[in-house]
């Protein structure tokens, strides 16, 4: 009888130890071990099929990480917008639309046809200060469309990702803005927009963990009607979250002009998937009520890594976008499971 305790109660302690073990981990110690494996993985591809190292060519690692810090800057603000069950279709269209309009005022006097001549030569404040502010209106219209007409989030903010684009072509007629100030193109020259990007991440990190801002939207995508009658402001907090998205969007539009020293009204074509692809593969819940940002910079770097792993190799760009909605939908099959599992 006493044989028979004993091998009953073996798997209970393991099982008991094993969940500890797991509880002590880091949360999301389960997607920063997918990422490694990943670079791993193209690392052996990169001998296997190119006989050269995917992780130790330097230019390679400066393109990735550069390549993730914008679509990153734009995946902290979706993450917050998912956390409260919404969407955010319209952050490519609004990097567009503050990339061109942030080019506009930062040309100088050796442009032959300036948008604005009597505007050249502009402190780099000034152009800076109006793409995010055009970036913050968005996201007010945003929010106020979800708030006070009742259009579902997908609905108002694709209408947002049409106008938005619409603007920016109509802005610029089609035709790029180029001769740009040094002291603007500065911002997303180096490790710049790596620090900006570094630098929001850890600001609505603590936000979203240690203030009033987070703990009311996590109530709100845990359950909106127990959130309204606790007493918060719904609606207050919703245009909140919209206007943050929206500004960081902006924010990120300009990184992208200085980065590449021009504005175009092309420019962030399918970055807000790329940006809900990041924040759902780090963990957010598009049910609502889960998202964390450390999980969204994650996710930002596996897909950074994805890309520039299947063009090392050889992957045909077409056939890259193929695996990429793969992907996407793989990440919330997972987070619909998870939840039903919940449940």
């Amino acid at each position: 009888m006493s044989d028979v305790k004993m091998t009953t109660q073996r798997p209970v302690q393991s099982a008991s130890l094993f969940s500890n073990l797991k509880s002590k981990l880091p949360k999301d110690t389960g997607i920063f071990i997918v990422m490694v494996g990943i670079a791993l993985i193209f690392e052996a591809f990169g001998w296997y099929v190119r006989d050269q190292s995917f992780l130790m060519n330097p230019n390679r690692l400066v393109l990735i990480i550069l390549q993730v810090a914008i679509i990153g800057i734009i995946a902290v603000g979706v993450t917050q917008v998912i956390i409260t069950t919404g969407i955010d279709l319209s952050s490519g269209s609004v990097i567009a639309l503050t990339a061109v309009v942030s080019a506009s005022l930062a040309q100088t006097s050796d442009s032959l046809t300036p948008m604005y001549p009597s505007l050249v030569n502009l402190p780099a404040v000034v152009p800076i200060a109006a793409g995010i502010a055009v970036g913050f209106v968005c996201g007010v219209v945003n929010g106020v469309l979800i708030t006070r007409t009742g259009i579902p989030p997908f609905i108002a903010t694709l209408g947002m990702m049409v106008s938005a684009r619409g603007l920016a072509q109509y802005y610029t007629q089609g035709n790029p803005i180029s001769f740009l100030s040094d002291s603007f193109t500065s911002m997303g020259q180096g490790a710049m927009p790596v620090i900006i990007f570094l630098v929001v991440a850890v600001i609505f990190h603590i936000a979203l963990k240690h203030t009033r801002y987070g703990k009311y939207i996590y109530a709100i995508g845990g359950n909106m009607t127990s959130a309204k009658v606790s007493g918060i402001n719904v609606n207050k907090y919703l245009i909140i979250v919209y206007t943050i998205a929206g500004g960081l969007s902006g924010l990120a539009g300009v990184v992208l002009a200085a980065r590449v020293s021009s504005g175009q009204s092309s420019m962030g074509l399918s970055y807000e998937l790329d940006a809900i692809a990041a924040a759902v593969i780090g963990g957010s819940s598009l049910m609502g009520g889960v998202g964390r940002i450390t999980g969204t910079l994650i996710g930002a770097v596996i897909l950074g890594l994805i890309k520039s792993g299947f063009t090392f190799v050889g992957v045909d760009a077409y056939v890259q976008d193929i695996i990429k909605g793969i992907i996407i939908v793989a990440a919330v099959s997972v987070d619909m499971y998870r939840n039903r599992k919940k449940r």
